[in-house]
């Protein structure tokens, strides 16, 4: 018996995998990208990973693929899906078969049975890039007055995308606008909407009393934001307005505020609050507004919802380019990053799961890690601009063997 029906056996899992029938659904193709397939004990680090904690999170991105499913099953799915989101369902198969009372060497089997790690990278380019978020924590208000002016907007009606299949909830690209006979026309921008082109339209959700944080939100997409009641009220992102996001930070380093090497979340919040008046103008040039809901369905100390409709893990969620992958997706990733200080790097070795996505995360090697809810959260995250290595964990009904050589290129997407 060969190694991977070996394991299959031992953990007491279906064989649908290994089913020749089944084997080579499709081939792996991504343009513009690297593919190089590794084995397990090349991945630094790999034995040594927390399996278990790995698997109960891949386990929860099993309930959105099983959903996804079910979809295209009944004929319901508006779009096809890619070749990984369609064998991925068979491995949430066979972690459904573990059982509860799996250990961490099983979890380990698991991943070695059901995927084979490929290296990925953008074409030309040996490691991707790694940025991290998290949910902020703010005071607010249902209704303005008392310092709290700054409202927090739910999706205007009119804000439509020219491609409305809305799998996943609101499109992240393509054209986004308003209709204005038969035409879609731009929307408006950051500067309109806070000129007041939305006012007294009965949008507003909430309010509160910074427009720093307001901006530091839609950077995020989500928020608790306590009530003066003390309840918590969960923002989630909904749709945006179709302009391009401009990095702040890109700015500042530009003007040569702050040396991009040294740029933190930390700083730019620092130097929008003593020079607030350029910190308007430069927060108003990242033309990008984000919309919200207000999301009922979570408890106060629940994770922010992802945008494959799931809670996120703290460390173990990423968000990720969804036009190049499909959620639920493992990844291993390797990196030095700055976990415990601005100064100092830290060995990164972790196990990941694709459940978000985000505006200005574009390219197969580029990830956002989430870091939880908070201050804390929020400095770490803040921190984050580094290098990494993107093992991608494919199934193994995909045939990794082809790569972007075999893909006609599409045409180039403007970058953020």
């Amino acid at each position: 018996m060969n190694r991977l029906g070996g394991l299959a056996a031992l953990l007491g899992v279906s064989l649908l995998l290994l089913d020749p029938a089944f084997a080579a659904l499709a081939p792996l193709r991504i343009a513009e990208t690297e593919l190089e397939p590794m084995a397990f004990e090349q991945l630094e680090g790999w034995a040594a990973e927390d399996h278990l904690a790995a698997l109960s999170a891949f386990r929860s991105s099993c309930v959105a693929v099983r959903r996804r499913a079910a979809r295209r099953d009944t004929g319901r799915a508006r779009q096809e899906p890619k070749p990984i989101e369609q064998s991925l369902s068979a491995a949430c198969e066979m972690a459904g078969e573990l059982g509860g009372n799996v250990g961490r060497l099983s979890a380990q089997r698991f991943f070695e049975a059901a995927f084979r790690p490929v290296r990925i990278s953008k074409l030309g380019e040996r490691d991707g890039f790694l940025t991290g978020y998290y949910e902020p924590e703010v005071e607010g208000r249902r209704k303005p007055g008392d310092g709290f002016t700054v409202p927090m907007y739910a999706q205007p009606a009119e804000l439509v995308a020219k491609k409305q299949a809305r799998i996943h909830g609101f499109p992240n690209r393509g054209k986004i606008g308003r209709r204005v006979g038969k035409k879609l026309v731009e929307y408006h921008d950051r500067a309109a909407i806070e000129d007041g082109a939305l006012k007294d339209r009965g949008l507003e959700i909430v309010w509160l009393k910074d427009p720093i944080d307001a901006f530091f939100i839609h950077i995020q997409g989500s928020a608790r934001v306590r009530l003066e009641d003390g309840k918590i009220l969960r923002l989630n992102y909904a749709a945006h307005n179709g302009h391009t996001y401009l990095p702040v930070g890109r700015v500042l380093a530009d003007r040569g505020v702050v040396p991009r090497a040294e740029m933190t979340m930390d700083k730019i919040r620092a130097y929008f609050a003593e020079t607030p008046e350029e910190g308007r103008e430069i927060m108003r040039m990242n033309r990008s507004f984000i919309f919200f809901r207000e999301v009922d369905e979570l408890a106060p100390d629940a994770e922010a919802v992802g945008a494959q409709g799931l809670p996120l893990t703290r460390e173990r969620s990423i968000a990720v380019d969804r036009a190049i992958h499909a959620y639920g997706t493992p990844f291993w990733i390797e990196a030095e990053l700055p976990l415990q200080s601005e100064s100092t790097l830290t060995p990164f070795r972790r196990l990941m799961l694709a459940q978000d996505t985000g505006s200005a995360i574009v390219g197969p090697a580029r990830a956002d890690v989430y870091f939880g809810a908070g201050i804390d959260a929020g400095t770490v995250a803040g921190r984050l601009k580094h290098a990494g290595r993107f093992f991608m964990l494919v199934p193994r009904a995909i045939d990794p063997a082809l790569g972007a050589e075999d893909t006609p290129l599409p045409p180039p997407r403007p970058q953020p």
